[in-house]
């Protein structure tokens, strides 16, 4: 648990914990160059209960955090909260019993709610519906690339497969985006408990608001970044289903890393025949001069990503080996 500035809410987060039916677990806390009362609530914790172990992080940003964290925790299984955030008293229980029940699952997250509700903007909420639809491997894999598809402060995992992965590390983006990325790539599979197990705690001052590491451009070149070293690895370019902002960004950003666009699928008639970024925008009966390229799903109106898969799937391409959504 990486703590910086958390005196305003972190009592509520050690009451949580403090709560869980299931006790034979240890806090690693990690104080990050606190500036306010974290430092003292934590020691005083650590006082009352000796499962509770409080060290100091390198104040360089949550990732170094973490990875000062991981190399303190001794279990076999490592659980993510934040500070600010409530676990329900069930939450370390349920997620054991998930991955005790599925030895083939990796990791696990819990569905959440995002609180208090006059923080929370529409946005959040459509993150929130979207992930939390998202429980079996097969769905979480499906939209690996539409946003990170496990809660970062509901991550449960076990120990060998975060350190086989690379453990926390330090990037220009989302870390916690990145590691599911690097889970996913190297063949783990990942669940939800389906029961919403987490309260997460919304602000405008939340890091991921403020800090550019969590911008859209940043989730963009970290997509991207697992793109070319997965699907798009030997492949001189990609199709992108979705002529619109969305899929104009995606070209943009594979372009300048030198994959080209063969072609622009769309719907409209008003695109269709035009030339973007060198490439023709066609209709989808014109899918059938590129029999072989891999196709960008990436359009952003609701709902227009499940008519992308049913039409690809119609045309016999197949989700995850010739086509995925991104957004």
């Amino acid at each position: 648990m990486p703590c910086r500035d958390a005196a305003a809410w972190l009592n509520e987060a050690i009451a949580s914990l403090e709560a869980q039916t299931f006790a034979d677990y240890e806090v690693v806390a990690v104080d990050d160059a606190s500036t306010d009362e974290t430092p003292s609530l934590l020691h005083a914790w650590a006082r009352r209960d000796p499962r509770v172990r409080v060290f100091s992080g390198p104040g360089r940003g949550v990732a170094a955090a973490l990875a000062a964290g991981l190399a303190h925790a001794r279990g076999e299984i490592v659980a993510r909260m934040d500070a600010d955030d409530i676990a329900e008293p069930t939450r370390l229980d349920a997620q054991l019993a998930l991955l005790d029940a599925d030895p083939t699952l990796a990791a696990c997250g819990t569905r959440v709610r995002y609180f208090p509700d006059e923080a929370v903007r529409d946005g959040a909420r459509r993150y929130e519906r979207w992930v939390n639809d998202l429980v079996e491997p097969d769905a979480i894999d499906r939209d690996i690339f539409v946003e990170c598809p496990i809660p970062h402060p509901t991550l449960f995992i076990r120990r060998k497969a975060l350190l086989d992965v690379g453990g926390y590390r330090e990037v220009d983006g989302p870390e916690d985006y990145d590691l599911v990325l690097r889970l996913w790539a190297a063949g783990h599979r990942m669940a939800k408990v389906p029961e919403v197990l987490l309260h997460w705690r919304e602000g405008a001052g939340r890091t991921s608001r403020t800090d550019p590491r969590y911008s859209p451009d940043a989730f963009r070149r970290l997509k991207v970044d697992y793109l070319l070293r997965t699907h798009l690895a030997h492949r001189e370019g990609a199709i992108v289903w979705g002529a619109g902002p969305v899929g104009k960004a995606l070209a943009r950003e594979l372009t300048a890393r030198g994959r080209r666009i063969l072609a622009f699928v769309d719907l409209d008639p008003r695109k269709i025949g035009q030339t973007i970024h060198g490439a023709p925008v066609i209709d989808p009966d014109g899918l059938g001069r590129f029999p072989d390229a891999f196709i960008l799903a990436a359009v952003g109106q609701p709902g227009a990503r499940e008519e992308i898969r049913a039409e690809l799937r119609a045309r016999g391409r197949l989700e995850g080996v010739d086509f995925r959504a991104v957004a």
